[in-house]
């Protein structure tokens, strides 16, 4: 099969790129080596719950953060949460905060949305991206699981890859025919890792009255927060612990995860509710490319040498999701100007229209 653009990766950032060019009439397939969309916007199905064990929140800050926050909430995906923030300081410090916008039916519902109308490929990962004669990129695929029928190779005249920098790597060898140079920018990008921990207790748990604590490194902290008060009616309470980097980066081999999360409870009833080290259930993440260290510092990073390939991502930039969404609108452009050259859609009315 031969389309116009594939993008690697059904984030953020690769369902933004996707959905403009496809509303311009390009033929586009998104790779996903995942079971479902949304990337670091993730949610995760446990017994009897759901929690996100990836991106938070969001705040509407920058310039497209707001528009997309806007139409999310028209739809009835997004919520406020609170415009609140405690911070840890040898003690609880209050603080005003950017209104953070929460989904009720989990993060991942914020993908779900973007990838409306979109050809998805799940459960597919990149193993080989190779140059052809006929002037397309072919791309050989990697199931990751025996319950997606999609193809296992593909070709396409633009590709764009928005996973982390450091996931891109493996398959942009020598037979990828790009510069050393540009594999070295790529290498050049670094990340902290995370270690999520999700934890529910016994329904006679009373929830604290605050939503969010924001932790200094020193603590193994990084973020604690109260998960089931962003659902509705939810029976019992749940936390979300995320590690500090240097906690996860620590650890970052260790096969015990329970373990690594049990230590996570256990620093976070020190500070906060002493009943937090006896969960009820405990489910634990490890992220290893959770928030860019060392930044590219340009909006994508991009060679015409072999074919065109386009990388972008909240690596190119500090602002995280909005920087994935404005990296992937370059993305985009770069894309259309070395394809038909059509008019792209504003993103907004894109979005509207999903």
């Amino acid at each position: 099969m031969t389309v116009d653009i594939a993008v690697i990766g059904a984030g953020m950032a690769g369902l933004t790129s996707a959905a403009q060019l496809q509303q311009a009439g390009y033929q586009v397939v998104v790779v996903e080596k995942s079971r479902g969309v949304g990337g670091r916007v993730a949610t995760r199905r446990l017994p009897g719950y759901r929690a996100d064990i990836g991106a938070r929140y969001l705040e509407a800050g920058g310039r497209l953060l707001p528009l997309l926050i806007e139409i999310l909430q028209d739809r009835g995906i997004l919520q406020l949460w609170s415009n609140v923030s405690h911070r840890w300081d040898d003690g609880f410090v209050v603080e005003s905060s950017l209104p953070r916008y929460v989904a009720p039916d989990g993060m991942n519902a914020i993908g779900k949305f973007l990838a409306r109308g979109m050809r998805v490929w799940l459960s597919r990962r990149l193993q080989q991206l190779t140059p052809q004669d006929d002037g397309t990129w072919h791309l050989s695929l990697e199931a990751t699981n025996g319950t997606s029928d999609a193809p296992l190779d593909l070709s396409a005249q633009v590709v764009i890859v928005t996973v982390p920098a450091p996931q891109a790597l493996p398959f942009l060898d020598d037979r990828a025919g790009v510069s050393e140079a540009f594999r070295a920018n790529l290498a050049a990008v670094e990340y902290d890792p995370c270690i999520t921990a999700i934890a529910r207790y016994t329904i006679d748990r009373s929830p604290p009255d605050w939503v969010s604590v924001d932790f200094p490194p020193e603590t193994d902290l990084f973020w604690v927060g109260l998960d089931s008060s962003k659902r509705r009616n939810a029976p019992q309470p749940v936390f979300a612990i995320h590690s500090s980097a240097e906690f996860a980066r620590s650890n970052l081999d260790t096969t015990d995860l329970d373990g690594l999360g049990r230590q996570l409870l256990d620093r976070a009833a020190h500070y906060l509710l002493p009943w937090l080290s006896e969960p009820e259930f405990l489910n634990v993440h490890r992220w290893r490319y959770a928030f860019t260290h060392r930044p590219w510092r340009q909006d994508c990073l991009a060679t015409m040498t072999p074919l065109p390939l386009i990388c972008c991502g909240d690596w190119c930039g500090t602002r995280h999701i909005e920087t994935a969404l404005r990296s992937s609108l370059a993305a985009a452009s770069i894309a259309n100007s070395h394809l038909q050259q059509e008019v792209l859609t504003p993103i907004r009315q894109v979005w509207r229209s999903l």
